[in-house]
């Protein structure tokens, strides 16, 4: 028998969520920084090094950040899932009528449902409570190195698009080119993540440029009022 394997959008949280953060932090963040030292009327070797060490700094930074706050769910995860094996351990009985109160409060009529508690609990019982009391499941599975790895490359996969346009812009427009085709990067960004999360790509991609273009307006006025003051 042919058995069909559905692919849901929910099997990619784990690595989207990390990728979209880290590419657009790095196109929002090193853009910014281009443009708030360039309007502070910086030599253009001045911006590059700029940008180049918030590369470096932000992708070093992001994966630190992605790793520590997924590895503490993941430790938050095993705890749960500690306790829940000694629960087992202590009182079987019990345990078994909390999974069947479970799907009952679902909808599964009382006698159905302690038999499905009762079979699935016979099968793996602590998977069985992992998913339907704790609602743990492999995919949402918290992985550290997976999202450390994935916001850094992404971030400086993002970071380096306003510095190439730094790179091939004319000197005396590099506030232009960068502000417009970081926006464009990060439209693009928008609708790519909108569709391979299922999501509206218009309210994705409007998200995403309205707030890159607040944080490049920000760090050009500080640019502007910091050039003037030196």
């Amino acid at each position: 028998m042919n058995r069909h394997i559905e692919q849901h959008f929910a099997e990619r949280i784990g690595w989207l969520r990390a990728a979209v953060l880290g590419a657009n932090d790095g196109i929002v963040s090193t853009a910014s920084l281009v443009v708030g030292v360039a309007a502070a009327n910086a030599a253009r070797g001045d911006v590059l090094t700029a940008g180049i060490a918030g590369l470096v700094a932000g992708a070093m930074s992001m994966a630190a950040g992605e790793y520590v706050s997924v590895s503490s769910q993941a430790d938050t995860e095993k705890a749960d899932l500690e306790r829940e094996r000694l629960e087992l351990e202590a009182d079987h009985e019990f345990e078994l009528q909390e999974l069947a109160e479970i799907y009952v409060s679902r909808g599964v009529e009382a006698t159905l449902a302690g038999q499905v508690a009762a079979q699935l609990m016979a099968h793996d019982a602590l998977g069985a409570h992992a998913r339907d009391e704790l609602g743990l499941t492999t995919i949402h599975h918290a992985r550290p190195i997976q999202a450390a790895f994935a916001s850094a490359a992404t971030f400086a996969l993002g970071a380096a698009l306003p510095l190439l346009i730094t790179l091939i812009s004319p000197a005396t427009n590099t506030i232009l080119f960068v502000s417009l085709g970081s926006l464009l990067s990060l439209a693009l960004l928008g609708a790519m993540s909108a569709r391979a999360g299922g999501a509206k790509i218009s309210i994705a991609m409007e998200r995403v440029t309205f707030w890159g273009a607040l944080a490049m307006a920000a760090t050009a006025l500080i640019g502007k009022l910091f050039g003037a003051v030196v």
